[in-house]
Order: structure tokens, then C-alpha cells, then sequence
């Protein structure tokens, strides 16, 4: 349904939680009403009595993920149907589906057949919003879970083999340290690509001469990555000592500890943290084995790795609506686990019409109960 439509709950605005109203004509958000006053309406949401009025918070945007439902994101147009559809049911209403390390004229094809779906995405799944590449250009030392036969230097890599994948490709991840990292990033940022710094062996100067040469983001912050040392700071302490970078979160539990949380929260700027998903195909299916990138990834309560290294991860099964409930568990705010799993991701991005719950905004909206479980989902004006 389209036309006009009011949508009363508690809204989950940038700074604060209220009771309102939200009015959506076609596909856009045409007015906001706040019950009483804004004070009295944040302290009403607080109450016992208003647990039974839904949640009414921006949709979310997964910029990283590698599948769901059976559905992997290098798979055919009707896998991507399937996973733009899983996500949405999540409470995504955009994302990159993110391709993994595979050998060149593989990564060309999946750019090749995201680029043909992108038109004919369908209506009642996540919008795409391009495509994201986790790989090749990843150091060896830092590969995680990525094969490490297929991982390769830019230097050595001509531009004619890269250039087939730039159009519509919105995120890269590149380690800044390997041979021809930082020319890579300076010439992709230059075309208009996010860079996101991760898979890196590189100390705290690498890294920064990374996000200097145009890194925008940080790949799953703490994982594939030199860490938090007193004496040999790496990749996360640039990460989280220079504001301007943004960083992703994986918050299953399972990457980075929850006490690291609140570590990220308090040294990021609040409009600095995503939330990401990283899941795999077998999201949602429970536990068993899948294969990407030619290695066997093994799934167990819920935790991913890989069949001969049961202590490396490989991506996980979590989805951005388990994120949010995970990081406000954790003692975030609502606004602050919302705008990390939204706004946060589209600023990133550069895109401006979605991710706020604001007068002229696309009504690309999530609707959750008490608990924070999704109840139901708009996209574009349209209840799924």
C-alpha cells in the first residue's frame, strides 16, 4: 500500500526515543507529530505503559554482507533475489551485497551480474545500493579466512583487470601496506569508490598513510588486523584514534568481545560506528558446512570458521536485527545501536535520502516490539 499512510509509535529520532506520529504520503515522510510536547513525549516512551506501541526506527543498511538464507551474494540473479528478500525480513532496507576473494575474472563476473540485477531488484527485498569487494587485495599475513593462493598485490595486478570492476563498486577493502595498496587507494577513491582499511598487517603508520590516501572505513574492527598493542599500536588504533574513520562492528559476540564494545562506543564519535553483518549464505539455515572462495567453512552455534582451522573465522550468521538488540543488551541507547546500524553506514556512504526519521526522507522504515524483534518492514512507502 501507498498513498497516505500515519504510522504511530514510539519513534526512534537521532537523539532520543518519543511517542509521535509519522505520516508517509507516497513514498516519502510528509510530517511528524509528537505527542504533547518533546519532553513529555520522550519521558511517555519510557514508561510501562507505552510497551505496547511498536518501536518506529529508520531501516537498516547492512554495507557488508555475504549472503543469507541459502543465498550467496556471487551466486545468480535469483540467489540475490532471495537475499535482498532475507535481509528485508531483518529490518535491511538497503545493502552492498559484498563479494569474497576469488580469482579476477570471477570477481569481473559478479560485478557483471550485480550491475544487470541492480534494475530488476526486487520490490519487496533490500535495495542495493551497489556492491561491496572483501578482496583479492588483502595481506597474506592478515587473510582470516580468505584463500590465500587467491589473494594478490596491486602492483602486480594491471589496471586493465581492475578497471571492469569500478562501475558500481561502492566499497573495497585493501590493505594499505602490500605492494601498490596505497596507489590503489588513491586511484579508486579518486573514481569515487569507498575504501575500507582491514585484512592489514600494517603498523599505526601504514595504517594512517592508508585512511590519508582516502580510507574512508574500517573492515570489521579488530579482526584481520593488527591490534591494540603499548608498544606496536596497528590497524585498530588508528582506527579508533582518528575520528574522521569509520569502523564496523561485528556484534555477535563471537569477533570482538562485548566489554570491546563499549571501548569502540567511547572512543568513536557516535556517528562513527556500523554495524555489520558479515553473514554468510547459511544465515538463517542453521548449523552445517558451506564453501567460498574454495575453503570449507563450518557453522556451530552460530559460530563460523574454517573446516581446517576451527580457530579462524569466517564471516558469521548474525543479522543487523540481532545486532541492534545485542548492542543496546550491552547498554547502548536505542538511537545511538540505530543510527549504527542506518544512518552511520548511508553517511558513510555519502547518501542522503533514507536513514533518519525526518520530514522529506525515504520512508524506509522498521517497525520492532518491546524486545526489539521486527515486526514488520517499509520500504519506499510500501509495508512487507
Amino acid at each position: 500500500m501507498s498513498g497516505r499512510q500515519e504510522i504511530r509509535g514510539r519513534l526512534v529520532l537521532d537523539d532520543r526515543v518519543v511517542i509521535g506520529r509519522l505520516v508517509v504520503e507516497d513514498v516519502r515522510i510528509a510530517s511528524i507529530d509528537l505527542d504533547d510536547d518533546s519532553a513529555t513525549a520522550a519521558a511517555q516512551a519510557l514508561t510501562d505503559a507505552a510497551v505496547d506501541l511498536p518501536y518506529i526506527a529508520p531501516g537498516f543498511v547492512d554495507v557488508h554482507v555475504h549472503g543469507w538464507g541459502g543465498h550467496d551474494a556471487m551466486g545468480s540473479a535469483a540467489d540475490l533475489d532471495g537475499m535482498a528478500r532475507a535481509l528485508l525480513r531483518h529490518g535491511v532496507t538497503s545493502f552492498l551485497p559484498t563479494g569474497w576473494t576469488s580469482p579476477m575474472p570471477e570477481l569481473q563476473a559478479f560485478a557483471d551480474r550485480v550491475r544487470a540485477w541492480i534494475p530488476n531488484a526486487p520490490a519487496d527485498g533490500a535495495d542495493p545500493l551497489g556492491f561491496n569487494l572483501e578482496g583479492p587485495f588483502l595481506s597474506a599475513a592478515k587473510k582470516g579466512a580468505h584463500n590465500p593462493s587467491l589473494l594478490r598485490n596491486p602492483a602486480e595486478v594491471p589496471w586493465s583487470e581492475i578497471e571492469p570492476l569500478v562501475e558500481g563498486l561502492t566499497l573495497m577493502t585493501v590493505a594499505p601496506e602490500i605492494p601498490g595498496g596505497i596507489e590503489l587507494i588513491r586511484r579508486l577513491r579518486s573514481l569515487g569508490v569507498r575504501i575500507s582499511i582491514g585484512h592489514s598487517g600494517a603498523d599505526l603508520t601504514g595504517a594512517l598513510a592508508g585512511y590519508d590516501a582516502g580510507g574512508t572505513t574500517t573492515t570489521h574492527l579488530f579482526n584481520g588486523m593488527t591490534g591494540v598493542d603499548h608498544r606496536a599500536p596497528g590497524v585498530a588504533v588508528a582506527a579508533l584514534t582518528r575520528d574522521e574513520a569509520y569502523v564496523e562492528l561485528i556484534a555477535d559476540g563471537h569477533h570482538v568481545h562485548p566489554a570491546v564494545w563499549t571501548i569502540i562506543e567511547r572512543s568513536k564519535p557516535a556517528d562513527r560506528l556500523m554495524l555489520i553483518s558479515d553473514a554468510l549464505s547459511m544465515a538463517g539455515m542453521g548449523d552445517g558446512r558451506v564453501t567460498i572462495g574454495g575453503q570449507d567453512i563450518d557453522i556451530r552455534d552460530g559460530r563460523c570458521t574454517l573446516a581446517d582451522a576451527p580457530d579462524t573465522l569466517a564471516g558469521s550468521v548474525i543479522a543487523l536485527d540481532t545486532a541492534v538488540r545485542n548492542l543496546v543488551g550491552n547498554g547502548a541507547s536505542l538511537p545511538a545501536a540505530s543510527a549504527a546500524a542506518g544512518r552511520n553506514p548511508l553517511a558513510m556512504l555519502g547518501i542522503e535520502d533514507r536513514g533518519t526519521l525526518a520530514i522529506g526522507q525515504r520512508a524506509d522504515i522498521v517497525e520492532l516490539d518491546h524486545g526489539l524483534a521486527v515486526r514488520r518492514v517499509m520500504r519506499g512507502g510500501i509495508w512487507i
